[in-house]
């Protein structure tokens, strides 16, 4: 089996050489790693750090105007060769001490698709509206679904390359994650969900997913429950 690791990075210099180095030291039993960087046109150090650091050792893919998180991952797609594709933010939020739960329910053939959870797990406590926002938004996804997700919002997603790279994402920006989740439950395809770790940051440590965010995830999940 072969992951490929997608991590897309905008402005993440403090944190960026920590979490390489900590994906680069999963070791996962019988699996290869692939790990694709994409520098959404970062203005602070981030792609500086991507071409001396990691050349040669990582996939490098970079853009040239910012375009999001959206599109850095699609951008990632377009090179991920692996089985499976997993994506990492570049935040420290999310630890990939985690992959191995994330992989154990494909490995024995129970999914396709795996979300981790952020509500099911040890987690650091966040604001009561980042709460409020992420539970509603799952709450829609399920009602308009057909589905029982904890987390719909969540980075990590382990899914079949195969599946991702068949359907048509159109989102640029956070609202990937929603046209994501609402084209693979079209496909009547089942989300297995594990729970996983998680230590939040706050905006004054260079958290960038605003209410507007929110807004565009709300209306992501009602335009794609009646059209393709």
């Amino acid at each position: 089996m072969k992951l490929s690791i997608i991590i897309p990075v905008y402005n993440e210099e403090g944190t960026l050489l920590e979490i390489m180095k900590q994906v680069q030291a999963v070791s996962l039993e019988g699996i290869e790693k692939e790990i694709i960087l994409i520098d959404d046109a970062s203005t602070d150090g981030t792609r500086k750090i991507c071409e001396t650091e990691f050349n040669g050792s990582v996939k490098f893919l970079s853009h040239q105007v910012n375009q999001g998180k959206g599109a850095s991952i699609r951008t990632g797609l377009t090179a991920a060769t692996g089985d499976y594709v997993l994506i990492q933010d570049a935040d420290l939020e999310y630890d990939p001490e985690d992959y191995a739960k994330l992989i154990l329910p494909i490995q024995k053939g129970r999914a396709e698709v795996v979300y981790g959870s952020r509500f099911t797990g040890e987690h650091r406590n966040m604001f009561f509206h980042h709460w409020v926002g992420n539970k509603f938004l799952s709450f829609m996804t399920n009602v308009l679904y057909n589905s029982t997700l904890s987390d719909m919002e969540t980075c990590y997603k382990v899914i079949k390359r195969d599946i991702i790279q068949s359907l048509t994402i159109n989102s640029h920006r956070f609202d990937f994650e929603p046209e994501l989740t609402a084209k693979i439950l079209k496909q009547g395809i089942r989300i297995y969900e594990v729970p996983i770790s998680y230590c939040g940051r706050e905006f004054n440590e260079g958290k960038k997913i605003t209410w507007r965010d929110g807004i565009a995830a709300l209306w992501t999940l009602l335009k794609y429950r009646f059209v393709n």
